[in-house]
């Protein structure tokens, strides 16, 4: 597959398992994994990096060096500090360096996000990271940038640093993991990035009057991806790019979708330590038990009626409006429907209200909870997941690897994983809707209840199958290897495929 190892710098703003506020800091953790530990034929190993800023709440890290860092008209500096990760895969076990760029002022702070200077802070952490590499020794061949926090990256290389023979040759890849995060920020911020006027235009950084991290990301990288083939379309579209779509579909052929993929040593049926029994695809027996024990600790009537999860950010995003139009036929029909998440304080207060008049029917754990999440998973016969939009979506990757079902609206990546399941010629794994609507999703809801209770037989054929499929990140890091080589032919001038 490669002629020779790659030398590669991953980015992210947060990674498992030091800091997480989402599925970011999962693709964080796993990706750089499945990179160092795949090989070809010629056993070629690639030399895996990743860098991160080294929040408050990270504690322990050695100190590597420590350098001064231009930014708001002045030297801050950038202290690096280095801990590193495990990576077993298929008889190869690997450590991977992982960088930590530290500044009290900017991120010894309660929270990771959400503060005035967020420009400023990312804006030092991307300089941060480039001015690390030479002192290192180091130069990557390629810098894997994740969202808006790293999106100054591609346009530093190619403008400060273009001329600087250490870093001329490094190609960059930009994923976008959610395009509603983009990263905007006042025009006068653009001095105190260092950057001059001339990067205020339509055709630059400038986004309705604003600085944008993300669209600098767009327009400098080499390579643009996104987590999923058909999020990569419809953020092409009008309806779901954020205003970002003229930009977008001027780079069309440098935009591609791969879809994430799940650990599949965490989550494993067969020797996961969380839910209340293991099992496997040979033999499901044990997800009936981990239902009873699911209904018993929700506080529902323990009987065999097929059970419907959530486990949800409570916001619009996750089709939650439409569950409330169905709400009443859910809680007449035999099912129980199981709640698990957090959000805006007005869900939480209608599922709370909602496990109060159908006690029998419904169960909420209104907060979040891993534990609780994985027998979730691994209890429920279905799961729902009917997104407004979905970029990937990790939900329905880890129920079908515990045997749920799931219940989806394809979009995004939901529409690149779930295929609806047809009666006649069995395929599919799921059920699936297209139409943003209670009516659509009552009818999905409904169908598949159908073959649970009428075809036992075939159902079961459905939960095995769904079991035996492969989403783990192994399958979805040679994608990357080769997204990696197509921004590598891209930035030396080479002639490529097309997106």
């Amino acid at each position: 597959m490669f002629d020779r190892a790659l030398k590669i710098l991953i980015l992210s703003p947060e990674m498992v398992p030091f800091a997480k506020t989402g599925g970011l800091a999962d693709v964080a953790g796993s990706l750089p994994k499945a990179l160092a530990t795949l090989q070809n034929g010629n056993d070629v190993l690639h030399d895996v990096r990743v860098a991160i800023p080294r929040y408050k709440q990270i504690e322990e890290a050695s100190y590597l060096m420590d350098f001064p860092v231009r930014i708001a008209g002045r030297n801050a500096t950038a202290v690096i500090r280095t801990r590193a990760i495990e990576a077993q895969y298929q008889g190869v076990h690997r450590n991977l360096p992982v960088y930590m760029v530290d500044n009290y002022h900017y991120f010894y702070r309660d929270g990771m996000y959400m503060f005035p200077d967020e420009a400023e802070r990312f804006g030092f952490f991307c300089r941060a990271v480039l001015e690390m590499l030479p002192r290192l020794n180091w130069q990557p061949d390629l810098i894997h940038c994740n969202d808006w926090q790293t999106g100054l990256v591609p346009l530093l290389l190619k403008t400060v640093y273009q001329s600087d023979p250490l870093f001329k040759h490094i190609a960059t890849v930009f994923t976008i993991h959610n395009l509603q995060y983009q990263g905007n920020f006042p025009h006068e911020d653009l001095e105190l990035l260092g950057l001059d006027e001339e990067f205020f235009t339509p055709g630059r950084i400038e986004f309705y009057g604003t600085v944008s991290f993300m669209k600098a990301g767009i327009v400098y990288a080499d390579v643009i991806n996104t987590v999923s083939r058909t999020y990569a379309r419809e953020i092409q579209t009008q309806e779901l790019g954020e205003r970002m779509d003229g930009i977008l579909r001027m780079r069309a052929n440098d935009l591609y979708g791969i879809v994430n993929g799940i650990n599949y040593h965490e989550f494993n049926p067969k020797t996961d330590q969380r839910i209340y029994r293991n099992f496997d695809h040979n033999d499901i027996g044990g997800k009936k038990d981990n239902k009873y024990a699911l209904q018993k600790e929700m506080g529902l009537p323990v009987r065999d009626v097929p059970v419907i999860g959530l486990i949800s950010r409570l916001v619009d995003q996750k089709g939650l409006d439409i569950i409330l139009e169905i709400i009443n036929d859910l809680t007449q029909a035999e099912l129980q429907l199981v709640v698990l998440g957090s959000g805006d304080p007005r869900y939480e207060k209608l599922f709370g209200q909602l496990r109060g008049r159908f006690p029998q029917k419904v169960g909420a754990f209104i907060a979040f909870n891993a534990i609780l999440a994985q027998r979730i998973y691994a209890g429920s016969d279905m799961f729902l997941m009917p997104s407004r939009f979905e970029p990937c979506g990790l939900g329905q990757l880890i129920s079908m690897r515990y045997g749920t079902v799931p219940i989806v609206r394809s979009t995004g990546g939901l529409a690149d994983t779930v295929h609806d399941f047809n009666p006649a010629t069995g395929s599919g794994n799921g059920f699936a809707f297209e139409p943003y609507t209670g009516e659509a999703l009552l009818s999905t809801v409904q169908r598949a209840l159908k073959l649970y209770r009428e075809d036992p037989g075939q159902w079961e054929k459905l939960v095995r199958r769904v079991m035996e499929l492969d989403y783990s990140w192994a399958r979805s890091g040679v994608e990357y290897l080769q997204l990696f080589q197509e921004a590598l032919r891209k930035h030396a001038g080479v002639k490529t495929m097309t997106a």
